[in-house]
């Protein structure tokens, strides 16, 4: 590629200048440089030194600076091996495996293949069903650890549950309460009691995913931990089927451990030949539904990254990537400080609200640092606000009106940053309207 950039390049640094988005030319036309080399060769890099690898695009965002700090996240939220059993391989995901161009990231997010090794299907719903399960009774809540939900199964009929309609088909959640009882329960439309019990609902498992909240004494701030499973049954014959239907593909994940490499190369095998396209259009929907029903432009502006990256459209790409680096994108950790607020005051909470006080205070230093002039003082003074309402309130009482109008304005305080900076470019505004139109 040449030294200097291209036409098109070249409007996208002047857009980015227009936009108050600082841009390198030179790491800019390296970046691309990378990008286009890494079309050809082997899909998979693996970094000996760290004993880390991946995907050859997620790789060159990934940096090992906060490997230690994940890995010790990682021990809680991982799967433990059971040999001739299961078989796991843990890895990143999300802003934690981008860490080279996302300076602020949010929640750590983690992905993990366990594949289970039994003689029929319904026996290893049933292990997972309880390696599940077990992995939550046992991290209920610790002195830095609170359990706040987990994912698993689906409601096989129309449910209504704590006042709200689920229809079937719908994912299950299971409060920590209803994982040690063992059931869920509701009622029909017509006011039938339900019971869902655990064990029934491992035979069709669908999405599975466990969430926490993690207090981190060193950096003062409460973080969502999360790990997404993808579960495999392994026949005695060899063969591989996906637990929920789908071999979950491989382009948005960092592994933590190399010697996870064999069972990753086993599974990877069984991915489907179009999992890059299903992986496109899953991440259209996504963010079709964050620009339009359920606005986060921020998680928008992330996926539209991984969508241009893996479809070669690199210039547009580039300019969301300088985007996440900017002092700016600091406000999305303000996302994360919003689910936090959630999760400290649902009932049972393990957390004081000293903690939640400590990291929107430390929130708030950080805008300060890292922000100025009039955006600086408008954020502030919305964090304050936030802060202030939160004060006034006990951890299990929900939010007031009051603190649930302070949170609305900072949220679309967020939202403004990244529809101005993303629709700024004439290439993403006319992405987006595209896909608003569907």
């Amino acid at each position: 590629m040449s030294e200097k950039p291209s036409e098109h390049l070249q409007q996208i640094i002047d857009s980015a200048r227009r936009l108050g988005v600082e841009m390198d030319e030179a790491e800019a036309i390296q970046w691309l440089t990378q990008m286009a080399a890494h079309r050809e060769g082997d899909d998979i890099v693996v970094d000996e030194r760290e004993g880390v690898f991946g995907h050859k695009a997620v790789m060159l965002d990934f940096s090992p600076a906060e490997l230690a700090h994940f890995r010790k996240i990682g021990r809680l939220v991982e799967f433990g091996d059971e040999p001739g059993v299961v078989e796991t391989a843990l890895a990143l995901s999300g802003s934690a495996a981008q860490s080279k161009i996302q300076t602020y990231p949010g929640d750590a997010d983690y992905f993990e293949r366990v594949n289970i090794k039994a003689p029929s299907r319904e026996e290893a719903c049933s292990i997972l069903g309880r390696i599940i399960r077990q992995k939550a009774l046992g991290t209920l809540r610790g002195d830095d650890y609170q359990l706040i939900e987990v994912r698993m199964g689906s409601f096989p009929y129309d449910v209504v549950r704590d006042g709200r309609h689920n229809k079937g088909g719908d994912s299950l959640t299971w409060s920590p309460q209803e994982i040690e009882q063992g059931y869920v329960e509701g009622a029909t439309p017509e006011g039938e009691p339900v019971r869902l019990d655990w064990d029934k609902m491992a035979q069709d498992p669908g999405w599975t995913k466990m969430d926490w909240v993690v207090a981190d004494p060193v950096r003062r701030e409460l973080i969502n931990a999360s790990n997404m499973l993808d579960a495999t049954w392994e026949a005695p014959d060899g063969s591989i089927e996906a637990l929920d239907g789908y071999l979950d593909p491989y382009f948005q994940e960092v592994y933590l451990e190399a010697e996870s490499v064999p069972l990753f190369s086993k599974l990877a095998k069984h991915v489907a030949g179009n999992a890059l396209d299903d992986y496109v259009d899953a991440l259209e929907e996504q963010i079709a539904k964050y620009i339009t029903s359920d606005l986060n432009y921020g998680k928008a502006a992330k996926r539209m990254y991984n969508v241009f990256r893996l479809t070669g459209r690199y210039e547009p790409a580039l300019f969301l990537r300088e985007l996440f680096d900017e002092p700016a994108t600091v406000l999305y950790q303000i996302w994360a400080l919003i689910r936090t607020i959630d999760d400290v005051f649902s009932p049972g909470s393990s957390f004081s609200k000293a903690d939640l006080m400590d990291q929107a205070q430390e929130l708030i230093m950080l805008v300060v640092r890292v922000l100025e002039g009039g955006q600086e003082e408008e954020i502030v003074d919305l964090l304050l606000h936030l802060r202030d309402t939160l004060g006034g309130l006990e951890p299990g009482e929900g939010l007031s009106e009051e603190a649930e109008v302070a949170r609305a304005e900072v949220i679309r305080m967020v939202n403004n940053f990244y529809y101005e900076k993303m629709t700024g470019l004439v290439e993403i505004k006319d992405y987006m309207d595209r896909l608003a139109e569907k």
